[in-house]
């Protein structure tokens, strides 16, 4: 942060691991908070507007229990929320989280020597003005065959089935496996630093 950067509360709402590392990594300081929504109540047609749907969900649910613990109008300096949602998209349908270690397995076979893209939706609030926005981020990936063994791994180890359609390509297991990434790595992780950088510019 340069020092005549404008100073501001950035709260991240999400408790994403990758998310709060690539936040750390643009040189933020930031505290987090979750919304507890059910993700699966939101559907829509196109993973655009889905991904969307579900940050100004999360969003909102972060708004009104802010809302009620803490008083925004008196402070200064503004409050920046930064929220996001991920999915993956094989063959034009929407995967979430592997609902069973099968699915987990299944998704990984289906990527072999395939691809599959991401879609990422940011959408930041200021707090004070109530100005927000959001956009999302699409992503290309396409993979070499992955051998069993390596699945079985990623299965065992467990993280894959806490990710959105099993799909973790920074981890050292996946990496070796794929072929082209067409986008950014951070939007796969859930979080493209250029558009975070800049809808977080356009709300000060």
């Amino acid at each position: 942060m340069e020092a005549n950067a404008p100073q501001f509360k950035l709260i991240l709402g999400s408790s994403s691991t990758a998310r709060r590392k690539i936040l750390a990594d643009m040189g933020y300081q930031f505290t987090t908070m979750s919304a507890d929504i059910d993700e699966k109540a939101i559907r829509k047609e196109k993973p655009e507007d889905l991904v969307m749907a579900l940050a100004e969900a999360k969003a909102d649910a972060i708004i009104s229990k802010f809302r009620n613990t803490e008083n925004v109008e008196k402070d200064v300096n503004p409050t920046i929320l930064v929220a996001a949602d991920t999915v993956v998209v094989y063959e034009g349908v929407v995967r979430e989280k592997p609902s069973s270690e099968a699915e987990a397995r299944q998704f990984m076979k289906d990527y072999a020597n395939g691809h599959a893209a991401t879609v990422s939706s940011v959408l930041v609030t200021n707090l004070v003005t109530g100005s927000r926005r959001g956009e999302w981020d699409k992503v290309e990936i396409y993979f070499h065959d992955i051998p069993d063994q390596v699945i079985d791994k990623l299965i065992e180890e467990g993280i894959v089935l806490y990710a959105a359609g099993g799909l973790i390509i920074e981890h050292p297991l996946i990496l070796p496996y794929v072929k082209e990434v067409v986008g950014s790595t951070d939007s796969v992780m859930g979080l493209p630093k250029a558009l975070t950088e800049r809808l977080i510019k356009e709300v000060l």
